[in-house]
């Protein structure tokens, strides 16, 4: 039994940003995925991790990001990532979000920065209206950036379930990353893996049994 659906938001709800480092690394000459293995050394510490959970200013991450690259054969300023963050909106997920809000309760849990305007760090004012009107229909909405902590911390599942007022075995969790869906599976949650829109809310459907128009 589901009383609850978690979502991130970053390569859920919009398209991933993984996308916009290929392209930024094509176009500047860098080793494919040469940014991901960048946030994946010491993943707990880097610069990545202190800005996500507001240890740091942008200024002092653009500075760590770029000894943390420079380090690894290529310079690259953390400001330019941020850049890349915000994705194109999926407006299929977004409607199956709100029939799911119609059965169960729903909330955000992201890993952003305090960077751009608003939890999905748009970069437009557009942009951002667009999202927040996404943002609006959560019921929840936990932000790395303001809580001090940022998946995968187990702190921050708990924290969202504690104030949604759910058990966390009856809820789902879906993200773009492996490493925030295990202590998510580890505190009793069923959790899909968004491949591809199509794909996470197939899952979605098979674990509900709600139907989702294509």
């Amino acid at each position: 039994m589901i009383d609850a659906i978690l979502w991130d938001f970053g390569g859920v709800f919009t398209t991933s940003p993984f996308d916009a480092f290929s392209r930024f690394e094509a176009e500047n000459g860098l080793p494919k995925d040469f940014i991901r293995g960048i946030n994946a050394t010491n993943p707990t510490t880097n610069a990545w991790a202190q800005f996500e959970s507001n240890s740091v200013s942008i200024d002092e991450f653009d500075d760590l990001f770029a000894q943390e690259s420079k380090a690894l054969g290529h310079e690259v300023g953390g400001k330019a990532v941020v850049a890349l963050l915000s994705g194109a909106l999926r407006p299929r997920m977004v409607e199956v979000l709100k029939q799911c809000k119609q059965q169960y309760k729903v909330a955000c849990i992201t890993n952003n920065v305090k960077s751009g305007q608003g939890p999905s760090m748009a970069r437009s004012e557009k942009k951002a209206q667009q999202m927040a009107e996404v943002m609006a229909l959560f019921d929840l909405v936990v932000e790395s950036s303001i809580e001090g902590v940022r998946k995968p911390n187990p702190k921050i599942y708990t924290l969202t379930c504690e104030r949604l007022g759910v058990d966390p075995a009856k809820a789902v969790f879906l993200d773009d990353l492996g490493i925030n869906l295990k202590p998510a599976r580890e505190l009793g949650m069923q959790t899909i893996k968004v491949v591809s829109e199509a794909q996470a809310i197939d899952d979605l459907a098979t674990i509900t049994g709600l139907s989702f128009p294509a």
